[in-house]
């Protein structure tokens, strides 16, 4: 995309009429999906994503937001390089940490439903590129640098982003490993989760970390545990939302398809992930960067799991 096209696509998929919108985002996925365009130039991209977030912000419909954001997810997959599909996966975050203090409360919540498309789609594009190490570290990197939805240090990142990531991430998750068409190689949980892992050890609020564990941690620990099967567990309690994708569930793709992190090993059994997951929050919580009264919480966690797990072994 040249500096001179970038413009105009930006216009069109802001207009006022919606059929200018929808045709623009029809020649943005064709364009996106031409395997001989070149790279889009950082500034190109920030004015693309621009265009789009308006096209977004235009949609004044249920049923027409919910086809839209699943169109846009949807195309981080139809592109041709996996490079080019991260580059416009960081123009989504950079693009929606940048405007999301100008959503209104009347479209917050369409704006919680893209975000969740995207996290969705972004696990099947690393699934089907068998969770390369190199673009889940490039994912991470897009959500904890500075200005990322999930960075510690910036105060400039709204919260309700990191709060809304974390109630919505492992279940996305197990939701992009059940709709697999071609199973995926096991999902490496360590990797994945290591932006919570860094966000709960250095936040400086304990609204944050409560929130990780409460959503995160919990329930993901709970779905893992030895103690009993899965589909003997009682069903965790959920708060109400409004997004139509929710559904109570205790993540049974995920643990039937996880490991640790190496995919190609092969999948890990349930109560051992949990173990070594646990292991790995207390090698975060003894680095030095880590704040006390995260350590501290996070040393009680991995305590706290651990002597259950033992008392649930010796019963």
């Amino acid at each position: 995309m040249t500096a001179m096209s970038a413009p105009p696509f930006a216009k069109h998929l802001a207009a006022n009429d919606k059929k200018t919108r929808d045709k623009a985002i029809k020649s943005l996925a064709a364009f996106l999906a031409d395997d001989e365009q070149e790279p889009i130039s950082k500034p190109d991209m920030d004015k693309l994503w621009k265009g789009i977030f308006y096209c977004f912000w235009m949609s004044d419909k249920p049923l027409v937001q919910q086809a839209l954001a699943s169109e846009l997810a949807e195309l981080l997959l139809t592109m041709t390089s996996l490079s080019s599909s991260l580059s416009f996966l960081r123009g989504f975050w950079e693009a929606t940490v940048r405007e999301w203090n100008g959503i209104d409360r009347l479209r917050l919540d369409k704006y919680y439903m893209l975000v969740r498309r995207f996290v969705n789609a972004t696990f099947r594009l690393l699934g089907r590129s068998k969770w390369e190490k190199s673009a889940c570290d490039t994912y991470n990197d897009i959500l904890t640098r500075e200005g990322g939805p999930l960075c510690p240090a910036d105060i400039r990142v709204p919260t309700s982003l990191a709060y809304h990531l974390s109630d919505i991430y492992v279940e996305e998750l197990d939701k992009a490993l059940a709709s697999a068409v071609e199973p995926f190689l096991p999902a490496p949980l360590s990797t994945l989760l290591t932006p919570f892992f860094l966000l709960a050890a250095r936040t400086p609020t304990s609204t944050t970390y409560k929130r990780i564990q409460s959503e995160v941690f919990t329930p993901l620990f709970s779905a893992l545990s030895s103690l009993q099967p899965p589909e003997d567990q009682p069903r965790a309690q959920k708060r109400i939302r409004l997004d139509p994708d929710v559904q109570e569930q205790q993540y049974p793709a995920l643990v039937s398809n996880t490991c640790f992190d190496s995919p190609t090993e092969g999948k890990i059994e349930g109560g051992i992930l949990r173990k070594k997951l646990l292991r790995r929050i207390f090698e975060i919580a003894s680095e030095p960067d880590t704040r006390d009264s995260s350590r501290r919480k996070m040393y009680a966690l991995f305590k706290e799991s651990t002597e259950d797990d033992d008392a649930g072994e010796e019963g």
